[in-house]
C-alpha cells in the first residue's frame, strides 16, 4: 500500500461521503469597514478532528476562530455547530471554549482555583467541582502543583493550567489561538505531542490557529492554508506538503524549488517538461497539465540528490551547477547549487553516516538529480 507520507491514524471522516460536518462555515464573509478579513469562505470540520488554520498574520484565521466563538459576527453567511445555526447565540451560551496565547490566568488564584473558576460560574455543586478539578489536574499531570499560584509555575506549566481550565467545562469544541507561541522551541515541541495525546484521550474537536507550519503539520489531522481571507487548500499534512494545490501553498509550506517550464509531451500518465535552464524533466505527477501549457514543477529539497559525479542518465532530471552555499545542521546538510542560468536550487541530504564518501565544498561543480515521482506539476 502506497501513501503520501506516513499514515498518522485511520480517522478520516472527510473521505466518507455519508459523514456530516460537525462545524460548517457556509459562505462566510467578515468585513471591518472597507477591509475584508474573511471573503465568502466555506469550510467543514468533523467531530473529533484536530483541525488547523494556518496562514500569515492578517490572513483571517483568528477572525474565523473568533466568529465561531461568538466574539465577532459574520457580515454574511452562517456558521453551524452540530447542525445548529450559531447566529444570535452569545459566546457564553455556545458549547465552545477558547484558549488564548496569553493564557489569561487569574494571578491571585491557585492552580486548582483557576481550573475550578468556570465550573463555579456555571453553578456546579462543590463535590462535583472537586472531582472534576482532580480529574483535570491528573490529565495535565499537575497534581503536585495544585496549590501554587501562576507566578510560581514555568511557562509550560501555566500553559497546562490554561488548557485544563479550558477543557474542564467539557465543551464540544476547544479553540486554540496560537496557544504555544509563548513557549521556547524545545518546550513547544514537547507540548505539541502532549496536545495531540490529550485531544485523542478526550475525544474532543480541537481547532487551532497558528502561523507555525511545523506546529500545524505535527498536530493536525487536516490543515486549511489561508491567504487574504480565503482558503487556498484543505488537506492532511502529508497532502499539503507532498501534493500542494498551487504555487502559493507549495511556497508557503516548507521549502520548495520551483522550475518554470513548458509541457512538451504528455502520454501514459507522465509528462515531459522543458525548462529554460537546460533541465529536461520527466514526471509521473503531471496533474491537469496538458501538452503546450506553461507550468511550474515543484520539488522539495530532500527529494534532490547532490553529487560530484553525473548520474547514469544525465539527460533526464539532472543538471550540473556550482555549489554556492553549504550549511551543516548536524542531522542534515543543506546545499545551495547555482545553475548556469543563475537559478539557485536547494537540496538537503540526511547525514546518516559520520563520514561522507563524496564530500563537496564551495565552488565545486555538482550534479543535482531526482526521480520522476519526486515532484509535482502546478498549473496555478
Amino acid at each position: 500500500m502506497k501513501s503520501l507520507g506516513s499514515i498518522r491514524r485511520s480517522f478520516a471522516p472527510w473521505n466518507d461521503p455519508e459523514a456530516k460536518p460537525y462545524i460548517s462555515f457556509e459562505n462566510v464573509t467578515k468585513r471591518f469597514g472597507d477591509f475584508t478579513a474573511v471573503n465568502d469562505l466555506s469550510l467543514a470540520v468533523y467531530e473529533r478532528e484536530f483541525f488547523a488554520l494556518l496562514g500569515a498574520s492578517g490572513c483571517g484565521k483568528s477572525t474565523l476562530l473568533r466568529m465561531l466563538a461568538g466574539f465577532d459576527n459574520p457580515t454574511s453567511g452562517r456558521i453551524l455547530l452540530d447542525g445548529q445555526d450559531l447566529r444570535g447565540i452569545p459566546p457564553y451560551r455556545r458549547p465552545v471554549n477558547m484558549m488564548f496565547q496569553s493564557y489569561a490566568l487569574f494571578p491571585h488564584m491557585s492552580v486548582e482555583q483557576n481550573i475550578a473558576f468556570g465550573l463555579k460560574q456555571e453553578g456546579m455543586p462543590a463535590s462535583q467541582i472537586a472531582e472534576r478539578v482532580a480529574e483535570m489536574l491528573e490529565l495535565v499531570k499537575l497534581q503536585q502543583f495544585s496549590k501554587r499560584k501562576p507566578h510560581q509555575l514555568s511557562g509550560g506549566q501555566r500553559q497546562r493550567v490554561a488548557l485544563a481550565r479550558s477543557v474542564a467545562k467539557r465543551p464540544k469544541v476547544l479553540l486554540l489561538d496560537e496557544p504555544l507561541g509563548a513557549l521556547d522551541k524545545k518546550l513547544r515541541e514537547e507540548t505539541q505531542f502532549e496536545l495531540m495525546d490529550l485531544q485523542q484521550e478526550l475525544g474532543m474537536t480541537f481547532m487551532i490557529v497558528t502561523h507555525d507550519q511545523e506546529e500545524a503539520m505535527t498536530m493536525a489531522d487536516r490543515i486549511a492554508i489561508m491567504d487574504k481571507g480565503e482558503v487556498m487548500q484543505v488537506a492532511t499534512p502529508a497532502e499539503v506538503y507532498e501534493a500542494p494545490g498551487s504555487r502559493f501553498v507549495a511556497d508557503f509550506v516548507g521549502t520548495v524549488n520551483l522550475f518554470d517550464g513548458k509541457v512538451v509531451a504528455r502520454e501514459n500518465g507522465s509528462a515531459r517538461i522543458e525548462v529554460p535552464n537546460g533541465l529536461a524533466i520527466q514526471t509521473v505527477n503531471p496533474g491537469e497539465a496538458q501538452a503546450g501549457s506553461t507550468v511550474a514543477f515543484a520539488i522539495r529539497p530532500e527529494k534532490i540528490r547532490v553529487s560530484s559525479k553525473p548520474p547514469a542518465e544525465k539527460t533526464i532530471n539532472a543538471v550540473v551547477g556550482e555549489v554556492y552555499d553549504i550549511a551543516y545542521l548536524g542531522d542534515m546538510t543543506v546545499y545551495h547549487v547555482r545553475l548556469d542560468n543563475g537559478q539557485i536550487v536547494r537540496a538537503s541530504a540526511l547525514n546518516s553516516a559520520r563520514v561522507t564518501e563524496d564530500p563537496l565544498t564551495w565552488h565545486d561543480r555538482a550534479w543535482i538529480s531526482f526521480e520522476p515521482d519526486s515532484g509535482v506539476v502546478l498549473t496555478r
